[in-house]
């Protein structure tokens, strides 16, 4: 009889590999030699069959310690016959998730039996349904704020008829039995073959109804058209996500619903430009506010504030006001409003104005920055 291969060499992975590594390399191997996907390839079997063996073994935290310690006769497996693995038993390792990956959930495989054996499926595991994704336009003020939104929604609940039952005098399904599975069994060279797949009759449920629910059409769930109402709280930004629970797509088999996530876009506002939590103004000034700095009430989220505007300010300083931005309940954290000073020069001037500026210019105003520059184009020449 050939020896066994060493199971985390049949798996591909170290001695030292984690729960998720080993579970990560079977369902690799079984993709790769499941039967069914490699009907001519009589060897994909052998193979899959041995790759099932070792995951029983490393996936149980005793068996692999009783495997470490004392090889394949610690946990009872001897050498393979040429009749294929004897002695193996998977009916206590559950290979549904594995099986849903590779056949998209679709295919019904609870896992196989093999030399005779059978693997236990089960009725159609509850499955939560998907969450769903909408966009909400939110005016400036109300992101900054909060407010409480009410908005139409499509929404699937149980049927108010049949409690979401889907029907009325259920009894145990005649086909399966009650089990939810119907098997068939293969017979190869290397053994039989035990694949279970979901009873189409009653959808895996194990019972059926004698009177289908004419409300729901048998399926248990309606949809309703609903107006919700949320509260946003203050702070929302563009690209945020707030969850309403239970309100996505209904799930399957007495699964719950998935969520509702609202992302919002906010809209510009026509004076603030919001940065994170801080906002944004930009403050005309004339030229004489500019040379001589002033008083100036400015506008704010909160209402209009004075601020001392600084003598020889330019266009593009800025001067910050504490605490003035967004009060961000949602992040909790508040911004600051920034002053942009845009300094605008008059086109037309008054005889007086013009004279004015004449004996202005007539005097030394070069800073320091302007005679510099002068310096440079005098040597430039």
């Amino acid at each position: 009889m050939a020896e066994k291969r060493d199971y985390y060499e049949v798996l591909g992975v170290s001695k030292t590999a984690s729960e998720a590594e080993i579970k990560s390399a079977f369902r690799k191997k079984a993709k790769e030699y499941h039967p069914d996907l490699n009907k001519d390839n009589p060897e994909a079997a052998e193979k899959f069959k041995e790759a099932q063996e070792a995951y029983s073994v490393l996936s149980d935290e005793q068996k692999r310690k009783m495997y470490d310690q004392y090889g394949h006769a610690g946990v009872g497996n001897g050498p393979r016959g040429a009749g294929g693995y004897q002695g193996f038993d998977a009916s206590d390792v559950d290979f549904g998730d594995i099986f849903d990956s590779i056949f998209g959930g679709a295919s019904g495989f609870s896992g196989f039996g093999f030399g005779g054996g059978s693997q236990s499926g089960g009725r159609s595991r509850a499955r939560r349904g998907s969450d769903v994704l909408m966009r909400m336009n939110l005016e400036f003020e109300e992101a900054v704020f909060g407010c409480e939104k009410k908005f139409d929604l499509d929404v699937v609940e149980d049927c108010d008829e049949c409690d979401g039952r889907g029907g009325f005098d259920e009894e145990k399904c005649s086909t399966c039995h009650g089990s939810g599975t119907i098997t068939s069994e293969q017979h190869t060279i290397l053994g039989s073959f035990l694949s279970k797949t979901t009873c189409p009759d009653c959808g895996g449920t194990g019972h059926i109804f004698k009177r289908k629910c004419t409300h729901c059409k048998g399926k248990g769930k309606i949809k309703k058209n609903k107006t919700l109402t949320i509260n946003i709280p203050a702070g929302i930004d563009t690209g945020d996500r707030l969850r309403v629970s239970g309100k996505g797509n209904p799930g399957s088999n007495g699964g719950e619903n998935g969520d509702l996530y609202l992302e919002f876009v906010v809209e510009e506002h026509d004076v603030f430009i919001r940065h994170d939590d801080d906002i944004y103004v930009e403050v005309p000034l004339t030229l004489p506010e500019a040379i001589m700095g002033c008083k100036k009430d400015i506008p704010t989220l909160y209402g209009n504030v004075k601020l001392n505007v600084l003598a020889g300010t330019n266009s593009g300083d800025k001067q910050r006001i504490r605490g003035k931005g967004v009060d961000n309940k949602y992040q909790k954290r508040k911004g600051d409003m920034y002053v942009v000073f845009k300094v605008y020069t008059p086109k037309k001037l008054s005889r007086e104005q013009k004279s004015l500026i004449e004996k202005l210019a007539k005097t030394d105003m070069d800073t320091v920055e302007i005679k510099e520059f002068n310096k440079f184009v005098k040597n430039n020449d």
